[in-house]
């Protein structure tokens, strides 16, 4: 890589740290980068992006591995969701094989307080067979792919916080839907919970400060609160922070001129 070319990174998002993490890319190298943001696509309506920004997916590992190729990719940053296993998977894979390092921007998982009354499940499964045996009247925060696994459950009513309202009757026995995306404030949080009588949260352990604040809610009005546990993490060099994420492509670029001088 010569100076006088801008270093190619794609970044894997669709989260608020990748949105976050092209905004500092440029803020700190200007027209030194090009950066491309990957949605998947299955929120609609994208908030704006810095840079240029690439909807659907790659087709795998090798399909990825393609892309980079193709598009002459430098660097490859994974600031996906905690829960997406599978595209973090073809991260790792596709990168690999194509040669090109990679970094995971991982969200920080939320840590207890002494007044939480969690309970950990293993998946969505396990949740589901947890809730009947807790609560009659629970929020779900756990998006729409994971919800038939609370099929057939009929003395629960369900109240389901999604994104956007579904284009087709969810499979659930008894439900009411309600929409909107994060960042959630503590007053409306709470008044949603009490408003609803909820006595049970059922969420993904997802970290972050855009939907914590339903957990204090749950705190304070004392509910047990259903943590799906997160995924493990494939391995690979990993940093917390936006502004360890752009350190971390000034080494590499530091790195790539060293080389080419």
């Amino acid at each position: 890589m010569a100076e006088a070319e801008p270093l190619h990174i794609l970044i894997l998002g669709g989260t608020g740290e990748g949105a976050a993490l092209a905004e500092a890319l440029f803020a700190r190298f200007g027209k030194r980068v090009r950066v491309t943001s990957a949605l998947a696509g299955r929120t609609g309506s994208p908030a704006p992006l810095a840079g240029e920004v690439r909807i659907g997916g790659f087709g795998g590992a090798e399909g990825l591995a393609d892309y980079l190729r193709e598009q002459a990719v430098d660097l490859v940053i994974d600031a996906t969701h905690p829960f997406a296993a599978q595209i973090s998977r073809n991260a790792r894979l596709g990168c690999e094989a194509a040669g090109v390092p990679r970094l995971i921007l991982e969200r920080p998982p939320w840590q207890p307080h002494p007044l939480d009354r969690w309970i950990e499940a293993l998946d969505a499964a396990d949740a589901a067979r947890l809730v009947g045996m807790i609560g009659r009247r629970a929020l779900l925060t756990i998006g729409q792919g994971d919800l038939a696994a609370f099929a057939g459950i009929g003395h629960v009513r369900f109240l389901v916080r999604l994104i956007r309202a579904p284009a087709e009757p969810l499979p659930l026995c008894h439900y009411e839907i309600v929409t909107g995306r994060g960042p959630f404030s503590l007053g409306a949080e709470h008044h949603l919970m009490a408003r609803n009588a909820i006595d049970v949260l059922v969420c993904k352990a997802s970290g972050g400060a855009a939907t914590e604040a339903k957990l204090v809610a749950a705190r304070e009005l004392s509910l047990k609160v259903i943590m799906i546990r997160r995924p493990p993490p494939e391995p690979g060099e990993t940093v917390r922070t936006v502004e360890a994420a752009v350190d971390w492509v000034e080494a590499r670029r530091s790195a790539m001129i060293g080389k080419a001088e």
